[in-house]
């Protein structure tokens, strides 16, 4: 290699500098090999795996299920307000035996000021062997983790991720498109184009989505005004489009995921709801009209007459209730991997 020589060095001794910088090393998360922050923690085998195992333990006799993790130790800390996410992760570790706590921000010390780090630490040392957070800052999944070394589940972090969902929703998309299947490929999902509606900005569970459902195949459509989905969405990725049509979006989905406006994140953003309805709302007619076979589904909470109307909330082609069912069984399996003492199905 021709070296290049270092003008302010002073010495008589040339200093050889790389025409290319070094690879960059490659990031040491997750630290815990039963940790779960992001949907690219998992390779197709991992995920593969975790829908096998979601099912086995669904199928399983309680009796003896509930000795699989017996009297192990699983905290829940969570930052912000929950139904579905904290209740499917309790219910799930209750299901395999572990023993559960709950730890919120309004219950404990955090509100006296004590940091993620600290309470992570305390929880650590009063002996959980897993933590489940949810939290309202991006990244915080990552630094829990860091500090505690401890297998750190990800159930929401701010406008990141959140990926026990887009695993929840893959399996019911996969019940109802590609029943059957027991491993999934990068063909997978061929042909299938998944339309994400509504709050896109703000969404963890549709960044999730995104880099977890192309990799099976699928195409991601982005709908929603600009406000909630700035134009530079679409250089997300070569399977990822953005549409401002709601009707252009339906006409091409098989799966049609509507997302809830985040009231709690609009912060100085001026936002139309009336106008929204009127472009957005997901009705009866616009579904029949436009999509009168593709599967509806939605994260939760819903706001009905909002995003969507109660009759398609509660309709026909409504898999919303059987997200939230699916939900613990991923979460089961998740919360399995965790412990395991191996970290079996992780790693990318």
């Amino acid at each position: 290699m021709t070296p290049v020589w270092d003008c302010m060095n002073a010495s008589a001794t040339p200093v050889r500098r790389q025409l290319h910088p070094p690879p960059v090393a490659p990031s040491p998360f997750p630290y815990n090999p039963g940790s779960l922050l992001s949907v690219q923690d998992l390779t197709l085998e991992a995920v593969s795996h975790i829908l096998a195992r979601a099912t086995d333990l669904e199928n399983m006799d309680p009796l003896v299920r509930d000795r699989i993790l017996l009297k192990r130790r699983v905290a829940l800390l969570f930052y912000e307000s929950s139904t579905r996410t904290r209740t499917s992760f309790e219910l799930a570790a209750k299901s395999l035996g572990a023993d559960t706590t709950l730890v919120s921000s309004l219950s404990s010390s955090i509100e006296k000021g004590e940091t993620l780090k600290d309470t992570g630490l305390t929880l650590r040392a009063l002996g959980a062997e897993a933590i489940i957070l949810r939290h309202n800052s991006s990244g915080a999944a990552w630094l829990l983790e860091e500090a505690t070394r401890l297998p750190v589940l990800n159930a929401g972090d701010g406008m990141h991720e959140h990926p026990t969902q887009a695993l929840l929703d893959l399996r019911t998309i996969l019940t109802h498109l590609r029943p059957g299947i027991k491993t999934v490929t990068a063909e997978t999902l061929a042909g299938v184009t998944v339309s994400i509606v509504g709050d896109i900005l703000h969404s963890r569970v549709a960044r999730s989505n995104m880099l977890l459902l192309p990799r099976l195949g699928a195409r991601v459509v982005l709908c929603g005004p600009k406000e909630l989905l700035p134009e530079l969405a679409a250089n997300a990725g070569p399977d990822i489009a953005v549409e401002r049509s709601l009707e252009a979006a339906l006409r091409q989905s098989q799966v049609v995921m509507m997302l809830r406006i985040q009231a709690e994140r609009l912060a100085g953003m001026q936002l139309d709801l009336e106008q929204y309805k009127a472009n957005y709302q997901l009705t009866g007619q616009r579904l029949a009209a436009q999509a009168s076979s593709a599967v509806v589904l939605h994260p939760g909470p819903i706001i009905r007459g909002l995003e969507l109307t109660a009759g398609v909330a509660d309709g026909a082609q409504s898999a919303i209730l059987e997200q939230v069912r699916n939900g613990v069984a991923i979460r089961m399996a998740v919360v399995e991997r965790a412990l395991a003492t191996d970290g079996k199905g992780g790693g990318a």
